[in-house]
């Protein structure tokens, strides 16, 4: 019940700054359930078929929601942002050189929240540590809880007003940074959510 009503109240904050939220499939037993008969999506998805169409801003279908269960939050981008994620040490990296909310989902997806409407850099493309989330994608938000443990924010939202990052301080600091990795140890970590085809990863070259 605590945990239900957690996540009802993080949607509803999302919400009342128009977030668009839709709800997530709920963790059952290390893996997610989304009520939908056959439905093979074992990761973190959407509850709803539709959920673009569905996507909430409305505080009372988010509380008619969130009674039903403790599904997760999902945001979705391309409407007032953008997400930049990045894998691994760069992400964490990343998230102490830029301004503007940062979520991690455990252990090491790093999550940059940017203003929407910027391609992804030429020096971006063809890495497989980073994938841009705009319309169409969405991206699990705190308290979610995955198998690793809960999606939470590293910089929150509030301390910044609710502003996205500047994106292309986002993704000069990101190329940087991802060119000096190729003197570190490989710790890229594996996603734990069901990527949505229209996220744009960068493409192998």
């Amino acid at each position: 019940m605590f945990q239900r009503l957690r996540l009802q109240r993080a949607a509803r904050r999302y919400a009342d700054h128009d977030w668009p939220v839709v709800p997530g499939a709920r963790l059952s037993g290390g893996r997610f359930d989304c009520d939908q008969i056959g439905c093979p999506t074992v990761t973190c998805h959407p509850a709803v078929p539709d959920w673009e169409r569905e996507a909430l801003l409305d505080p009372d279908r988010i509380a008619d929601w969130w009674q039903r269960a403790g599904y997760g939050v999902l945001l979705a981008t391309g409407h007032t942002f953008d997400v930049l994620e990045v894998a691994g040490p760069v992400g964490r990296r990343l998230a102490g050189e830029v301004r503007g909310p940062v979520a991690v989902a455990p252990p090491h997806r790093w999550m940059f929240l940017m203003r929407g409407g910027t391609d992804l850099l030429p020096p971006l493309t063809g890495n497989s540590a980073v994938v841009l989330h705009r319309a169409g994608s969405w991206i699990p938000a705190p308290p979610t809880p995955l198998p690793t443990g809960a999606v939470r924010w590293v910089t929150s939202p509030c301390s910044l007003d609710w502003e996205p990052a500047d994106p292309a301080t986002v993704q000069r600091t990101a190329a940087r940074l991802l060119r000096a990795a190729m003197r570190w140890p490989d710790h890229k970590s594996r996603q734990v959510w069901h990527v949505n085809r229209t996220a744009r990863r960068a493409p192998a070259e």
